[in-house]
C-alpha cells in the first residue's frame, strides 16, 4: 500500500511539471506568433512588427515617435556603435517643432534619444562611426555634433556669397569633402526657361569647386574646379584619398562617375558610354573599397545591369537584372556576398509593371537570385525607400510611407514562414 501512495505521488509530480511545461511552452508560442499582414494595406494601422503576407519576411518598426522620421540616403552610412554595451545604434532624422532634427535609435532595445535640439531647419548626413561626430549644415554655418553627448560644435562659416554643401568623410575621418559655387553665378538658372530643373541646371555648366576642409583647424583647400555640376561626393571606405564624384544631369548625355586623387589631384572616369542612350549611375563603393558599383542601362530603360568596377585592375562586373528587379538603389552586404534593392513603380526608368517590392540579390554566374523582402504596392515612391544592410548583416533598413506618414523599418533577411 505504501508503494502505491509513493508511486501515487510521484506520478502526480511528474504530470504537474509536465503540465505546468506545457502552459509554459504554449504561452511561449503564442508570445511569439506575428501577425501576418499585407505591408501598408490602406485603413490597417500596422503593428510594432509583422510578417508581411506576400513575403513571409518579419518586418518591425525602427522607429517609435511621433511625425515623420526618415533614414538616410543609400550610400550615406548611418550606423555606429555603443562602445560600453556594443548596441547597435542608427542616425536618423525626424521632425519636431523645432524642424527636422537629427536623432539615433538603438536598434536592440529601440531606445530613441535626440542629437540636436537648437531652433531651425538642419541638412546634411555625415557620420563619423569611430569619432561619433555627426556633421550638418544649417544655413552658411558647418556644425559638428557627438551623437555620444549631444555636445555641438561650429565647424566653419562659409561666405554669404557662396552655395556650399559638405558632403563625405575620409575612412581616416579627419577630412571633409563638399561642393561649392558663386550665388551670383546661380542667378543664370533664374533667367533660363522652365526654372530651376534637372536639365537646365546642367545646361548651365556654372563654374563649381570640390574642396576638402579640415574639421579640426578649419582649412579649407579647393582640390577641382571645372564648369559642370558636381555631385553626388563620396569618400573610399579604405583610401582616405580618394574620393568619387559625379558629373550630374541626364544621365544619358554625361560620363557621370569619376574619381579624384587628392595626392596627385588627377581625375579618372570609372564607366565610359559605350551606345547611345546608354546611362551609369546611382554609384557607391563597396564595403572595402576595392569596387565602385552602379546602375548600368544600355540602352537607357531597356536592358538593366548592376555592374562593379574594380579600382586596381579596372576589370567591370555586371550582374543583369529582369525589369521588374530593377531598383533606384542598391546596397552591398558587409561581407559583399549579396546585395539589396529597393524597387520602383511604374513611372521609373524601367517602367516596370511588378517592381513595387524590396529585394534581396544572390549573385548567380551573370545574373542574380531575387527574393522578394517587402511589399511596397503601397508606398508612395516619391520617397525614395534607401536600403541599408545593418551592420551584422541579417536585416535591411528602409524608409516607407505607406502608414501615412514616412517611417523607418526594418526586414529581416531570414524568412519566418513559407
Amino acid at each position: 500500500m505504501m508503494v502505491l501512495l509513493k508511486f501515487r505521488k510521484f506520478f502526480e509530480n511528474v504530470l504537474g511539471l509536465f503540465l505546468i511545461g506545457c502552459l509554459f511552452s504554449c504561452k511561449t508560442e503564442i508570445k511569439n506568433e506575428l501577425p501576418v499582414l499585407k505591408t501598408g494595406f490602406p485603413g490597417v494601422e500596422m503593428p510594432e512588427i509583422w510578417i508581411d503576407a506576400d513575403t513571409g519576411h518579419e518586418i518591425r518598426k525602427v522607429t517609435n515617435r511621433q511625425g515623420d522620421n526618415r533614414s538616410f540616403y543609400f550610400h550615406n552610412y548611418p550606423f555606429y556603435f555603443d562602445k560600453i554595451k556594443g548596441d547597435t545604434l542608427m542616425v536618423f532624422y525626424g521632425d519636431t517643432a523645432d524642424g527636422r532634427q537629427l536623432f539615433s535609435v538603438n536598434l536592440t532595445n529601440g531606445d530613441t534619444r535626440k542629437i540636436t535640439g537648437s531652433p531651425g531647419e538642419i541638412r546634411g548626413e555625415i557620420l563619423g562611426k569611430k569619432t561619433h561626430k555627426i556633421y550638418f549644415h544649417k544655413g552658411n554655418k558647418l556644425f559638428s555634433s557627438s551623437v555620444d553627448t549631444g555636445e555641438e560644435k561650429l565647424v566653419y562659416t562659409f561666405p554669404d556669397s557662396t552655395y556650399a554643401s559638405v558632403a563625405a568623410l575620409n575612412a581616416t575621418e579627419n577630412l571633409l569633402a563638399g561642393v561649392m559655387a558663386l550665388k551670383a553665378d546661380h542667378k543664370v538658372l533664374d533667367t533660363m526657361k522652365g526654372g530651376r530643373n534637372f536639365d537646365n541646371i546642367y545646361e548651365a555648366k556654372i563654374l563649381r569647386h570640390i574642396f576638402t576642409l579640415d574639421p579640426e583647424s578649419g582649412t579649407l583647400r579647393i582640390v577641382y574646379t571645372e564648369n559642370a555640376w558636381l555631385n553626388h561626393l563620396q569618400f573610399s571606405p579604405s583610401d582616405p584619398n580618394l574620393l568619387m564624384y559625379c558629373h550630374e544631369g541626364p544621365w544619358h548625355k554625361v560620363d557621370r562617375i569619376w574619381t579624384l586623387d587628392l595626392n596627385s589631384g588627377k581625375s579618372k572616369l570609372m564607366h565610359k558610354r559605350s551606345v547611345y542612350r546608354e546611362i551609369a549611375g546611382h554609384e557607391f563603393f563597396s564595403p572595402d573599397g576595392e569596387h565602385i558599383w552602379f546602375d548600368l542601362q544600355i540602352p537607357r530603360g531597356e536592358t538593366f545591369y548592376l555592374a562593379g568596377r574594380q579600382l586596381t585592375d579596372s576589370t567591370e562586373t555586371r550582374y543583369e537584372l529582369k525589369r521588374n528587379e530593377w531598383s533606384i538603389h542598391y546596397a552591398m552586404a558587409p561581407d559583399r556576398q549579396s546585395f539589396a534593392g529597393d524597387g520602383g513603380d511604374s513611372t521609373q526608368v524601367a517602367h516596370a509593371k511588378d517592381g513595387m517590392w524590396l529585394y534581396h540579390f544572390v549573385p548567380d554566374g551573370n545574373s542574380f537570385r531575387s527574393e522578394k523582402l517587402v511589399n511596397m504596392k503601397y508606398h508612395n515612391y516619391d520617397l525614395e525607400p534607401n536600403v541599408h544592410f545593418t551592420p551584422d548583416g541579417k536585416a535591411i533598413i528602409f524608409r516607407a510611407n505607406f502608414e501615412g506618414k514616412s517611417q523607418i523599418y526594418e526586414v529581416k533577411l531570414r524568412k519566418t514562414i513559407d
